[in-house]
């Protein structure tokens, strides 16, 4: 046992190396060939498949899986990618038990889904893992397309452009690209570098160029964007966190989950991580799960997801709040945060129960108090310093029909724009579709986009 186990206060090195290297292994182990045989051969094949439409890039999931079948998984993964060119992270990342798994009819009928997203994963790392890229770029258009962020909206936007034969330059704020996929997804879902392995992938198109540490506001503006491009993507997320509002949350050892994640997932050294003994996240969603279940892999001991509406109302779905819960995770719903308790670093968080009813949410005088030596807040991102001459509509850029913004020739998806429900592949499918929609608007050819 680690020296650190058990120390009071948030300190390093609460688990051995070993033990560190157990607990962030693959969550989710790829099939083998006969595994993804066996799985492909419970698929109905249906017409009309309510798979397809459940899922956002709508990828023709039918047709890949009997290209698996039948022993043609390169075809499969071809299929996949046309819809949706970072189907490799999405098939480790997707919520399928919501979307396309959601809606399997092998799950309506049986309780059992076909593993929709381990074939996808089968497929598509098989075909990645031969090196060349398998997309050719169009006669060159002459046209330049400035997209910034370099995250799954960004990227997704780019590869297409670049395939139809414009000259893509990406500017992106932070050292690597990737953006949530590499900097804000759990560890254990993408292991041995794969968001890098899979923008080295897709950069292979070719006709892409990344700018890194270049932010928009600082060192890009948008009036020089329209000036030296045909079309400008915006694709940045959301840079902000949303505060408690509660006393005290200024106190030491008050994070934010995202930030915690970004450090795991860059540190070169898991033990070097500090972590409480008494951990407490403060949200509902996928950040809180990722965050509660990472810091307990690092060695907290007693760690508290606590949300303040219904266990139903959470954002994480259901298969990850059994997953916290399996490692040890203990979620506590209708409570919301009033104070951070400590003298100078944190020591408790007092809630008040709540109550959500048809006039909303409604705050009781029923207290309890939690030790907490560290706490994360994980209660939704916010746009952080929107572009100039943008307008916003729910604190996102208003985008319209595919990724149209409020200025000429300006597009944008992802996390930043409205109306979307903030996924990767949701993101994809935004960047995707606006850049058929740019395509059409520099070249008058028509929109291709699946489904």
């Amino acid at each position: 046992m680690s020296q650190a186990r058990l120390s009071p206060g948030v300190v390093p090195g609460r688990l051995t190396p070993d033990q560190l290297a157990a607990n962030f292994v693959d969550v989710a182990p790829p099939l083998d060939r006969h595994e993804a045989h066996v799985a492909a051969d419970r698929c109905y094949f249906c017409h009309d498949a309510p798979c397809i439409t459940a899922c956002p890039t709508s990828i023709d999931i039918p047709l890949f899986i009997r290209q698996i079948a039948t022993d043609t998984p390169d075809a499969a993964a071809m299929t996949i990618f046309h819809a949706n060119i970072l189907g490799g992270m999405c098939a480790r990342v997707c919520p399928t038990e919501q979307l396309c798994e959601g809606a399997c009819v092998r799950m309506e009928a049986e309780g059992k889904p076909v593993e929709i997203g381990a074939l996808q994963r089968y497929a598509t790392d098989g075909l990645m893992a031969q090196g060349s890229h398998p997309f050719k770029r169009a006669a060159p258009t002459g046209k330049r397309v400035a997209v910034v962020g370099a995250g799954p909206a960004g990227l997704a936007c780019a590869h297409r452009l670049a395939a139809k034969g414009h000259d893509i330059v990406i500017f992106e704020a932070r050292p690597k690209p990737g953006g949530l996929n590499e900097y804000g997804i759990a560890s254990y879902k993408a292991v041995d570098g794969f968001a890098q392995a899979e923008v080295d992938w897709l950069m292979g198109i070719g006709g892409i160029e990344l700018r890194h540490d270049q932010a928009i506001g600082r060192d890009i503006t948008m009036a020089s964007l329209q000036s030296e491009y045909d079309a400008v993507f915006l694709g940045t997320g959301l840079g902000g966190v949303n505060a408690l509002r509660a006393d005290g949350e200024d106190r030491t050892h008050v994070l934010d989950a995202v930030s915690f994640i970004r450090d795991l997932r860059q540190a070169s050294d898991l033990g070097t991580l500090p972590v409480g003994r008494d951990v407490v996240v403060i949200g509902g969603g996928m950040t809180a799960v990722d965050a509660a279940v990472q810091v307990r892999l690092l060695g907290a001991e007693n760690v508290s997801i606590v949300y303040r509406r219904g266990q139903d109302r959470m954002g994480a779905s259901r298969h990850e709040q059994d997953h916290a819960t399996a490692s040890g995770v203990r979620i506590i719903c209708n409570a919301a945060p009033l104070a951070v308790h400590g003298n100078g670093a944190v020591t408790e968080v007092e809630f008040a129960y709540t109550q959500d009813g048809p006039d909303g949410l409604h705050v009781t005088e029923d207290r309890f108090r939690l030790r907490a030596d560290q706490v994360f807040r994980a209660i939704g991102q916010r746009l952080d310093g929107p572009p100039e001459g943008l307008e916003l509509a729910g604190g996102k850029i208003l985008v319209t029909g595919p990724g149209r913004t409020t200025l000429d020739g300006v597009w944008a998806g992802g996390d930043c724009a409205s109306g979307g429900d903030d996924l990767t592949v949701t993101a994809v499918a935004e960047g995707r579709d606006a850049a058929e929609d740019i395509d059409a608007r520099l070249t008058g050819r028509p929109v291709e986009i699946p489904g």
